[in-house]
């Protein structure tokens, strides 16, 4: 459990299951607009790049190998797969930042309790269907498309909304020092 999961997070699961896969903080964040990079590598190099980039997470989930990337648009990591290429992602003004992955989803209607995020939140849908709740109406994506989810402190919900269950990576860019979820309401 990280720093920021540890003093609140309002987003247990109601049906809905949510794994952090990894994180990490950083004092601060690279120039310029930023995108996550979702790729595949062989383990040994995903964790290896990990390693070496401050703004990269390795993790394992559906059976490959991940690594998440926050930093310029058209980038790539040589020999890797690019999935997607997610952003911009929103402007989060903090002292530290909480870069987290996320693997979540469910059966279909299951969702997330209303929640808010002190950052920015981009999803990749590996399978399935999400529905995205916000004030100013709904979002989806199905398998293989992204959402470039919310702005720091939008109230939110997310829905498996499709007639499978949803399978999902989430790649967060936060305030370190405050809640990762508090609960809210629309």
């Amino acid at each position: 459990m990280g720093p920021a999961q540890a003093q609140g997070d309002a987003t247990k699961p109601t049906g809905y299951y949510i794994h952090t896969l990894a994180e990490r903080v950083v004092d601060h964040l690279p120039a310029g607009p930023l995108y996550w990079r979702v790729e595949t590598l062989p383990a040994s190099r995903a964790t290896s790049l990990a390693a070496t980039n401050r703004y990269a997470l390795a993790a394992n989930v559906a059976g490959r190998h991940w690594l998440f990337t926050l930093g310029p648009r058209g980038k790539a990591t040589a020999g890797a797969r690019k999935f997607a290429e997610i952003g911009p992602i929103p402007t989060v003004t903090a002292a530290r930042f909480l870069l987290r992955i996320n693997h979540a989803g469910g059966p279909p209607g299951s969702r997330t309790p209303v929640h808010t995020h002190p950052g920015a939140e981009a999803i990749y849908v590996l399978k399935g269907r999400i529905s995205q709740r916000t004030p100013t109406g709904k979002n989806q994506a199905s398998a293989g498309q992204t959402l470039n989810a919310h702005a720091p402190g939008m109230v939110m919900q997310l829905e498996s909304s499709g007639p499978a269950d949803l399978e999902q990576l989430v790649m967060f860019v936060v305030d370190a020092d405050r809640p990762f979820s508090p609960a809210a309401s629309f």
